[in-house]
């Protein structure tokens, strides 16, 4: 498995399984397949209400806590500093670990700067590895980096072939901040990315899927993938992209697929903004 180097050192896989939308039920059958054919970052959050599964997965696996890297994420009904910090613990204990590999912020709304004065000492007091964002779009990801003592070291976004993020990735070097990227093999249904007819003539180059081109043209952005799935063959060919490596021409021909580039969801979208305050805030 592949790496990138946090900021602080910390060394996190670039390849990872995510757990968004899976059931409660079948979280500790799926993440238990994941980690069976290889996958050890595991990315969940407060919101999924699955943190116990990936915990009862990773305890029964018999793999040593340090091999792997979990991930989970403070929800809006959880933000501010006290309240950031008792769930940080309530995540520790549904996880059943004595630290997260990687704390983020899940939205940026609500007592934002209380939730990281939170995270931050959380990281002092060895609870967690690294700590980061999700879903801070570009202005606001500067406005917030600029004003946090210690900075975001991953901000996890929409980010795949037809939504490609390269307006936030200067942003980000300013602070030396990592990408992730979910939904990286584009959005539930769309089928875009998996049948793509240029992909799919790249991957047959390598004898590979164009789901398989995709995840591999991420990872080799230097960008961490979370594709998720709920069938094991398919976990077991999403992680099997590390014995070729795209040319140069190949990423030009995929970077020549961008859409949408910051990503289908308006995080600005006032909308969309009181909805999220007004139901889970």
């Amino acid at each position: 498995m592949e790496t990138i180097k946090l900021y602080n050192g910390v060394e996190m896989p670039t390849l990872g399984y995510g757990v968004f939308m899976v059931s409660p039920d079948e979280c500790e059958r799926c993440v238990s397949d994941a980690l069976s054919v290889g996958y050890r970052l595991i990315d969940t959050a407060q919101a999924y209400q699955n943190e116990e599964g990936v915990g009862n997965a990773w305890r029964k696996s018999g793999l040593k806590r340090e091999d792997l890297f979990l991930v989970t994420k403070v929800w809006i009904s959880n933000a501010g500093e006290e309240k950031a910090a008792k769930s940080i613990d309530e995540s520790l204990r549904k996880m059943q670990t004595e630290y997260i590999d990687l704390l983020l912020i899940h939205q940026a709304y609500g007592d934002v700067f209380g939730t990281w004065r939170a995270m931050e000492n959380a990281y002092r007091a060895g609870k967690v590895r690294a700590i980061g964002v999700s879903n801070f779009q570009a202005g606001r990801f500067f406005d917030f980096a600029h004003y946090v003592d210690v900075k975001p070291m991953v901000n996890q976004l929409e980010c795949n072939a037809l939504s490609q993020q390269t307006g936030i990735e200067p942003i980000l070097g300013e602070f030396d901040t990592k990408m992730m990227a979910w939904y990286p093999l584009g959005g539930q249904g769309t089928g875009s990315i998996v049948k793509s007819e240029l992909l799919g003539t790249i991957g047959a180059k390598y004898n590979k899927t164009a789901a398989q081109v995709a995840l591999r043209w991420l990872t080799q952005r230097g960008i961490v993938a979370i594709p998720k799935s709920t069938h094991k063959e398919r976990m077991a060919q999403n992680i099997d992209i590390f014995d070729f490596t795209l040319t140069a021409d190949d990423m030009a021909q995929i970077a020549k697929m961008n859409q949408h580039d910051a990503g289908t969801t308006n995080f600005g979208d006032p909308q969309f903004v009181k909805y999220l305050i007004e139901n889970y805030g």
